[in-house]
């Protein structure tokens, strides 16, 4: 297996500008469906084009069956395109093999889910520490690196408690640490505030833009346009096709708070005089699978 190069790839010299970090060129993604040589065919995605540049905070979002889920999947290298070209950081990811692709998940690209992810028997620090045993970094660095992390995001205090211990926020937090210990070229983020009270969604959001101050590319996943609209730029997803790209008139200066008119808003405020903070609301488990065009 070739091994992926962690140093974000540039385009020639010529063209005096870096690559995009992710770059899509009419991808399609068809589905068969049936049990006769996949008589049915379902199309979820209809040659979608999309770039996103080095330090960009883009939000993807639409409803259920939109495609925005199929989308993620192919950015995230956790599918590949039926047709057209995936390039991430200027390699084409198109057609690589699963372990490739397993790398590039590994070094170039942060995973913040809506679920957490996290694993019940190890504490934060742990946690925060697998992506770089997996990329084989010696056992001596780990910690350090996992404890900047948790830094970053403000838990070196529950750096040591398991995830049992800790809030639905904190639970998330300690998810972005995650993402972040690597050093990857793209957080990617899917309903990272889906599970979230309004108090830990701002927080969350509030989050993000920092990271986004910093420089980090990121891409969140949405169904909720108030989220959506916290980030600098927002492209609309709908029937597998981008209806529109725009950017966000605000400089993302300002800090974000839930509006309580809105769909996070209106689930979370039914405890008006409870403590909200680091609560979590049910959520069902979403399958990559699951939803075929979601």
């Amino acid at each position: 297996m070739a091994r992926v190069d962690s140093t974000p790839t540039v385009m020639p010299a010529s063209s005096g500008k870096p690559a995009p970090v992710v770059e899509l060129q009419t991808i399609w993604k068809t589905y068969g469906l049936g049990r006769k040589n996949d008589s049915v065919r379902v199309d979820a995605l209809r040659g979608v084009s999309l770039s996103v540049g080095q330090g960009e905070y883009t939000a993807i979002v639409g409803p259920s069956g939109s495609g925005k889920s199929t989308l993620m999947h192919i950015i995230g290298c956790l599918d590949t395109p039926t047709s057209g070209t995936y390039l991430i950081n200027g390699e084409d990811a198109s057609d690589l093999s699963e372990q490739d692709l397993a790398e590039i998940r590994n070094i170039r690209i942060g995973f913040v889910f809506q679920q957490f992810n996290l694993l019940a028997s190890l504490n934060a620090w742990r946690n925060v520490e697998l992506p770089l045993s997996y990329a084989g970094v010696p056992a001596s660095k780990r910690r350090t690196r996992a404890m900047e992390a948790l830094e970053k995001v403000g838990l070196t205090n529950r750096a040591s408690h398991k995830p049992g211990e800790m809030s639905g926020g904190q639970q998330q937090r300690v998810a972005v640490a995650r993402a972040l210990v690597n050093n990857p070229s793209l957080i990617l983020a899917d309903e990272p505030t889906g599970n979230l009270d309004s108090v830990s969604t701002t927080d969350m959001l509030n989050l993000f833009g920092s990271l986004s101050k910093e420089g980090r590319t990121i891409i969140l996943i949405t169904h909720d346009s108030d989220v959506a609209a916290t980030a600098h730029r927002v492209v609309q997803v709908r029937d597998g096709m981008i209806t529109s790209d725009t950017m966000n008139l605000t400089d993302g200066s300002t800090s974000f708070e839930v509006p309580l008119s809105s769909s996070v808003g209106r689930a979370r405020r039914s405890a008006n005089n409870q403590d909200l903070v680091g609560d979590t609301l049910p959520g069902g488990v979403r399958s990559a699978g699951a939803e075929v065009q979601s």
